[in-house]
């Protein structure tokens, strides 16, 4: 382990200073190009930046990996897929099919899958990594939201986090549209359900993305488009900002003996971490290329090419888009009818009320959690979830209400597979999305605080050692044992903010103060996060040795 802040940067040189002349051609080409691009000196500030090591932060770096697997696979892909919706006689290897008609997309991507070598296993191991790709997203900014990583000054890259996993999400939708097969068909289908749910302009943007009625000429040549070039690029740009602002702002560390806001703890970037990232990237293409030699995904020969006639039999889109039709799903199918125009509730308020309000109130949780604290600091050291109760107990319920809504997009599996009657699983899910999420956030913050008492407990008494002890007067009791210092440190590092309270209600003259409306709100929400009830004070270092130095300690 090493010691290091990651700001170090070496002095330039001043100008004119001489260097000793290279000793043969490749010294002379390295002089030669550093001359024009510097990259000596960038290389000097950079490679020896500190990394801290800890498993929670290879999830970032299973994102990055898998999306170099998408772009690698999807480029071989795009050299044998025609993304035209132009109809063809089938006439290749895959018998079954001979002789029915089929978009040129659903036939090249048939023959992608049984003519060209090695074409199924790559397109098994693009979808998998698509897989893999945004589950890791999902839980790498699950790990930040807990910890809160997101805090000063790293909002605008929490921003950034959740782009990424929003174009992941609607890029993996394009992406398996594509092959013109009866499954993504449906999806399409319902596309453009929720598309035409869109008061005053959803026919208008229907006819944009179709290019006419349903199912068109034009759709996958322009999801096409969508999802190998403008995705993936504005994806790529993010990624990289993603990554600089990593670099400048420096990595977050848990806390521990050594460990402050000022420094980072850990491992030169080169050559142990980038060593260890190198054998981390084969490691995770081997698993996925395994995954995808042995188990199968999206067998589009067994659904056959689309029709708008025809529906899949259990059709279900992908795990990161299920909760959208979920929120459907669940809800009833009202319909309200204006100036001889109908306005589809059952689908408009899920997908276009619903559906951006989490998405907004998550892009925005950072902000919201400035205000309510008030917090200007820089936070670099992070938090254990149990310390933060409301917040993990909020990350919790929103978990909670995910998996709900996964449940209500198929919930005709359940009751398929469970015996169950459709019906009591849509009304279980129903009543599931309201009182679900308020049972998890219950829970969850209790179980915080019963955590937070016992790292007081641990504290304050030490460990259990097992060690029975019989005192003169004939009461046994069990011997604790003091925390090593590092422990001990590791449980009392945190800080409880305070709640925020409002100003007196007159001032030093006797003038009346008004409080405005968001001040209040803001102290309302703030004594929800942090007063009594929301934390439990950890111990002083008072109590501490009052108990340790007496003989309160055993």
């Amino acid at each position: 382990m090493s010691s290091a802040s990651s700001t170090t940067s070496g002095a330039a040189k001043p100008a004119g200073s001489t260097r000793a002349k290279p000793a043969n051609k490749w010294e002379q080409a390295a002089d030669w190009t550093d001359g024009r691009l510097g990259i000596y000196s960038l290389a000097k500030a950079n490679l020896r930046k500190i990394f801290p090591d800890h498993w929670s932060f290879m999830l970032g770096e299973i994102c990055l990996y898998t999306f170099v697997i998408i772009i690698l696979t999807g480029v071989y892909l795009t050299l044998f897929f025609k993304p035209s919706m132009g109809e063809v006689i089938y006439d290749g290897s895959y018998v079954p099919l001979k002789g029915i008609p089929m978009s040129e997309a659903y036939a090249s991507t048939v023959d992608i899958s049984f003519e060209v070598r090695g074409g199924l296993l790559v397109r098994q191991i693009h979808h998998w990594a698509a897989l893999v790709f945004v589950a890791a997203m999902l839980v790498h900014m699950l790990r930040v939201f807990f910890t809160g990583a997101f805090r000063k000054p790293r909002e605008i890259n929490w921003v950034f986090g959740f782009l990424l996993l929003v174009l992941g999400m609607f890029d993996g939708f394009f992406g398996y549209s594509l092959p013109d097969d009866l499954l993504s068909g449906t999806g399409i289908r319902f596309m453009e359900g929720a598309v035409l749910a869109t008061p005053l302009i959803g026919t208008y943007i229907q006819m944009f993305l179709f290019g006419g009625e349903f199912p068109g000429h034009d759709i996958v040549p322009r999801f096409f488009t969508i999802h190998v070039l403008l995705i993936p690029g504005i994806m790529l740009g993010l990624l990289v900002a993603h990554l600089i602002l990593v670099f400048y702002h420096k990595h977050t560390q848990w806390a521990g003996p050594g460990k402050t806001e000022k420094n980072v703890v850990g491992m030169p970037l080169m050559p142990v971490y980038m060593a260890k990232a190198g054998g981390f990237f084969f490691l995770v293409f081997g698993l996925i290329a395994v995954i995808s030699a042995v188990a199968s995904i999206n067998p589009i020969w067994a659904y056959g090419p689309y029709r708008p006639d025809q529906v899949s039999t259990d059709a279900q889109p992908d795990w990161y888009m299920g909760f959208s039709e979920g929120l459907i799903r669940i809800m009833p199918g009202w319909e309200i009818g204006l100036w001889g125009h109908t306005l589809n509730l059952g689908v408009f308020i899920p997908l276009m009320v619903v559906f951006p309000l989490v998405l907004v109130s998550i892009a925005a949780y950072p902000f919201i959690e400035g205000w309510v604290t008030g917090d200007k600091r820089e936070h670099h050291i992070l938090d254990r979830p149990r310390n933060a109760p409301v917040r993990t107990a909020l990350g919790a319920a929103w978990i909670s209400l995910y998996l709900v809504l996964l449940v209500a997009g198929g919930n005709d599996l359940f009751a398929t597979h469970l015996h169950l009657s459709l019906n009591d699983v849509t009304y279980f899910v129903r009543v599931g999305f309201f009182v679900i999420p308020v049972l998890t956030f219950i829970i969850t913050k209790r179980w915080c605080l019963g955590l937070q008492r016992r790292d007081k407990e641990k504290v304050l008494h030490g460990r259990e050692t097992g060690v029975i002890k019989r005192l003169p007067h004939g009461e046994f009791i069990e011997v604790h044992a003091q925390l090593p210092q590092g422990e001990l440190h590791k449980l009392t590092a945190h800080e409880q903010q305070q709640p925020f309270e409002l100003p007196a209600q007159t001032d030093e003259n006797g003038v009346a103060r008004k409080a405005g409306i968001l001040t209040r709100t803001r102290a309302k929400v703030s004594r929800g996060y942090f007063g009594e009830g929301s934390q439990i004070p950890k111990p002083t270092a008072e109590e501490h040795h009052e108990i340790t130095s007496g003989h309160g300690h055993h």
